[in-house]
């Protein structure tokens, strides 16, 4: 077979045409795996020698001709052919020349069915563990700068309408335990990524004694998969990477509207660092917070990958059909999405600043401790549901005369319940209301500087 032979050309009369080659190719972007396919190769070709299919002499030289393509495509000295289409044929047909017929005994035992799915496993794999890390990196941030922030008091947020006052160290916790839960799904997900196609061959399996469970030792996988037909036409894990990352970037819009909204002139609560954000062409006061909107919007494209692997394999016969070559564009732009997404957040948040003079002072309106109050009078004795009613009274007066809870007078408040007395305006302050939270999962202080202790118990090293 020359370097440019089509591998499965015996069987046709004529060439292929030239718009179909072009169009049923897919090297443009599967080359992307050649790494993982030369890792799937050699631990391939190891597994033949054991079992007597190669001798010892043409698997060693199969592995060195591998490895040295390794060299050429991290070089870029690697020519890829369209005619040869895809990776793992660009791959053998090097081989081929290289070291000669030995090169032609590397498939025994296997199909580029199951190579393929082989191959974006152990990419995927991979791809998780790094966004694992990059997610880590985020979560630390978020950890360093809650502590630094424990006893700054914000106002908390139900229908974007003040409800309670709160820490702005906690309001960053939550963030943590969002992506908390994003790296738990992963990891799980990764369960199920690393199971090995590899010896399914093309459906049926081999009539060659393959030693599976050898070759899924050699490469990490945690077992073969069990069932040939289904190895090779699963495209699940890949669906469930999509979904795990789509939740990942939902978080993320979450997190960067937040953002949007407390950098406008409106909030002011926090500053985002120059070097995060870019100015307007016409208007010279703009400082437009481009990183967070720009995230925002990048899940788009995430959730629409979602989409289009569950309609690439909705309705699809047993076993392989090419339809699944469009599984790798996506998969391939959710991970470069999602991981640059993660540094731009992991890179931006340690320099945010906090406008804790602002932030008290949004959290002294909208009457935020009027929970405060109806608690104070529940433990004077009064049922809650009239305690509310008590504290909706007290507030409807504060809004007529544009005063909050604490600016009016004891009489004022005694007018409503005979029970308030002037220990009254100690629950009515800010402090005094968050550091009442003061229980697991609260907002107190002392509670945010437990929860980031126990937080970086749990995060891995650096």
């Amino acid at each position: 077979m020359s370097s440019e032979q089509k591998p499965w050309g015996g069987r046709f009369s004529e060439a292929t045409d030239a718009f179909v080659e072009a169009f049923t190719a897919s090297v443009e972007f599967d080359r992307r795996l050649a790494r993982h396919d030369i890792q799937g190769s050699i631990a391939h070709a190891q597994m033949l020698q054991r079992i007597g299919v190669l001798t010892e002499k043409e698997m060693h030289a199969i592995v060195r001709g591998l490895e040295d393509i390794a060299g050429d495509i991290d070089r870029g000295d690697f020519h890829w052919s369209l005619q040869l289409e895809d990776v793992h044929m660009n791959i053998e047909a090097r081989l081929v020349d290289r070291i000669g017929e030995t090169g032609k005994k590397l498939h025994t035992g296997r199909s580029r069915n199951d190579q393929v799915a082989t191959d974006l496993r152990l990419y995927l794999r991979e791809a998780v563990d790094l966004i694992c890390r990059d997610l880590a990196r985020l979560q630390r941030a978020l950890v360093d700068l809650a502590e630094r922030e424990a006893d700054t008091i914000m106002p908390g947020f139900t229908h974007l309408q003040t409800a309670q006052p709160i820490t702005f160290g906690h309001h960053l916790l939550a963030w943590y335990e969002m992506l908390a839960r994003d790296r738990e799904r992963l990891q799980d997900c990764r369960k199920r990524i690393n199971v090995m196609p590899l010896g399914a061959a093309a459906l049926a399996g081999s009539s060659f004694p393959l030693d599976r469970h050898c070759t899924a030792q050699l490469l990490g996988f945690d077992r073969p998969a069990a069932n040939s037909l289904d190895a090779v036409s699963d495209r699940d894990f890949a669906i469930e990477f999509a979904a795990c990352a789509s939740l990942l970037m939902m978080h993320l819009t979450r997190i960067a509207e937040e953002l949007v909204l407390w950098t406008s002139s409106q909030f002011a609560f926090v500053e985002l660092p120059d070097k995060f954000c870019t100015g307007s062409s016409i208007m010279p006061q703009k400082k437009n917070p481009d990183v967070p909107e720009l995230v925002r919007g990048k899940a788009g494209r995430v959730f629409g990958h979602l989409f289009g692997l569950l309609t690439l394999m909705k309705s699809q016969p047993l076993a392989y059909n090419k339809d699944n070559q469009e599984d790798k564009e996506p998969v391939f732009d959710t991970v470069d999405t999602l991981r640059a997404c993660l540094r731009a957040f992991a890179d931006m948040v340690p320099h945010i600043r906090a406008n804790r003079d602002e932030m008290r002072l949004a959290a002294s309106r909208g009457y935020a401790t009027a929970t405060d109050l109806a608690d104070y009078l529940v433990r004077k004795g009064l049922a809650f549901r009239d305690a509310h009613e008590v504290v909706g009274k007290a507030v409807r007066l504060g809004v007529e005369t544009r005063r909050d809870l604490a600016a009016l007078s004891l009489g004022e408040l005694q007018h409503f319940c005979e029970l308030i007395d002037d220990d009254v305006f100690a629950v009515l302050t800010l402090d005094g209301s968050v550091s009442a939270r003061d229980h697991f999962g609260g907002t107190a202080p002392i509670r945010v500087r437990e929860a980031v202790a126990e937080a970086r118990r749990h995060l891995p090293a650096d």
